[in-house]
């Protein structure tokens, strides 16, 4: 179905993302693309599915693939019906039951008579019953959008099929349905994400790093074994090359002290033998040569095991190097830090919840906002920090330092450089350096540096904001994480859920990772039932 030989890619600023991509994927096979982000996972679909276009290499795909992207808001000034890219066919299918039979309208629908029954079933299937095909794209919730994109296939029905976290903005029921599609499609899909449950159903693992692509022949518990003893393979070839190089320097050294002292006996004989200045130059300069040699030999050995060892370690994970920083909120557990009593919202006259919501949140809890796509809980994130106020009832806020960590990735200003946005936060008047030093724990290289925000994949970004906030030394009573898992890989995962496993505040999640919830040990949820329309 797809093959690639050398693909490479340089971004537009001259700096290459990756080169001589070699992997073919299979008619009918299930494939997961994963990698930390950065490597060029998303770039690559875009190359695959024909949207960017690579700086060298052979592309050849049999078939047109149908892309679904991560990020929709190119899509916004569409209707839903052009970006699907079938009002055109409606709109002949329509003239032609109205009589307006020419050769233009037939040639548009192209004996594709079944479009409007396919459109039905599609929307159907994805919950999407009430939108109008010539709705905007932009009055649709982030989960809408993605669900649109899945409907395209049903209407569509390509053979080859790209997806680039589709699960990011879908709802637990909108995730089933993903899932049962995924299981039962006979289409051969090409996807990143790091929605554990869905790459257990795909039957081939794709690894994108810095040295190409590796294909490991199973799912991604499969994946994560092989892994595991990779990783373990790859610490103890460490632990035996430090203990090779302990060995060499203590030969070195055992060595040179050894020349030395028979060089010191032989000075002592000819001294007592009673030579002339001239020859007892000669053999000093002759002792200083051999030491000089020996020395030679010896770093040469060692500088080679040195190299060896550095370049091992430069392979090993970086899931401990990352370290968020978080300090504990002075607050005491228990103290009410937010009281609602029977609000909700509205647009123009219509309410956005069923009921009234009266509920409190304590000092230290660990919350989590769920409900369907367009229940409103990124809304009533904001009426907790005080962003928007309720349209009935009202609320009680504690004066709290709060940390906000939105979809959009808010705090970063796409128009600086990594380091210029990190000295926007550097409230304690960190010199360069240290500044410097912090980018290097969130893995932020001196290459990077320099890079605009803008070129950022969103986990970079996430990871960038998380930097910025331990630069700036703030001691947050609250801290709401909106979608945090959506755009990190598995490896920036686990050093977030680390981190917010330590933390001791109150925490606040919207979020439909199960896995994620469970590993962060969430207490209580708070469900939302959006109104009826």
């Amino acid at each position: 179905m797809l093959t690639l030989q050398n693909l490479t890619y340089i971004h537009p600023g001259k700096e290459l993302l990756f080169n001589n991509i070699n992997f073919t994927v299979s008619d009918r096979s299930k494939v997961a693309l994963v990698g930390n982000n950065g490597t060029g996972k998303s770039t690559l679909l875009k190359l695959i599915a024909g949207e960017w276009q690579p700086s060298g290499g052979l592309l050849k795909a049999d078939a047109i693939p149908y892309y679904v992207p991560q990020i929709f808001g190119q899509y916004n000034h569409l209707t839903i019906a052009q970006a699907l890219r079938t009002d055109d066919k409606l709109n002949a299918l329509k003239a032609i039951l109205n009589g307006n039979v020419t050769g233009s309208n037939l040639a548009l629908l192209d004996e594709d008579w079944t479009i409007e029954e396919r459109c039905r079933e599609a929307l159907s299937y994805w919950k999407l019953e009430p939108l109008d095909p010539m709705q905007k794209m932009d009055s649709l919730s982030g989960g809408e959008k993605t669900k649109v994109f899945l409907a395209g296939i049903s209407i569509h029905r390509p053979a080859f099929i790209l997806l680039d976290e589709p699960s990011n903005h879908l709802d637990t029921a909108g995730r089933q349905l993903l899932y049962n599609f995924i299981q039962s499609t006979s289409a051969t899909l090409l996807v990143v994400s790091h929605d554990r449950k869905l790459l257990d159903l795909l039957d081939t693992v794709f690894e994108l790093d810095k040295r190409g692509i590796t294909v490991y022949g199973g799912n991604y518990d499969f994946y994560a074994a092989q892994k595991r003893i990779e990783n373990d393979a790859l610490n103890q070839e460490v632990k035996s090359k430090e203990k090779a190089l302990r060995k060499a320097r203590e030969k070195e050294r055992e060595t040179i002290e050894k020349q030395q002292r028979l060089d010191a006996r032989g000075k002592k004989k000819q001294e007592k033998a009673g030579l002339p200045t001239i020859s007892m130059n000669t053999f000093k300069n002759n002792a200083e040569k051999s030491t000089a040699r020996l020395k030679n030999v010896h770093a040469e050995k060692t500088g080679g095991i040195a190299q060896e060892l550095q370049t091992l370690r430069s392979s090993l994970p970086d899931t401990d190097k990352m370290k968020l920083g978080f300090d504990n909120a002075a607050l005491h557990k228990g103290k009410i830090l937010f009281t609602a009593t029977g609000i909700n919202f509205g647009y123009n006259k219509q309410l956005l919840w069923q009921q009234h919501l009266s509920f409190q949140i304590t000092s230290g809890e660990r919350i989590a906002l769920q409900g369907l796509n367009g229940s409103g809980k990124t809304t009533l994130a904001k009426i907790i920090l005080g962003k928007s106020e309720p349209r009935t009832g009202t609320v009680y806020r504690a004066e709290t330092q709060s940390v906000y960590i939105d979809q959009d990735y808010s705090l970063i200003d796409n128009r600086l450089s990594i380091y210029e946005q990190a000295q926007q936060y550097n409230a304690s008047a960190l010199q360069e350096h240290e500044i410097k030093i912090r980018l290097a724990r969130f893995l932020f290289t001196k290459d990077d540096w320099s890079k605009p925000c803008s070129v950022l994949s969103g986990g970079e970004k996430m990871r960038l904001m998380l930097c910025c906030l331990n630069i700036y030394n703030l001691s947050p009573d609250m801290i709401l994480l909106d979608e945090p898992t959506n755009n990190l890989d598995m490896q920036n995962t686990e050093i977030l859920t680390a981190a917010i496993s330590d933390y001791r505040g109150t925490l606040i999640v919207i979020s439909h990772d199960e896995y994620f919830l469970e590993q962060i040990n969430v207490t209580r949820v708070i469900h939302l039932d959006s109104a009826p329309l």
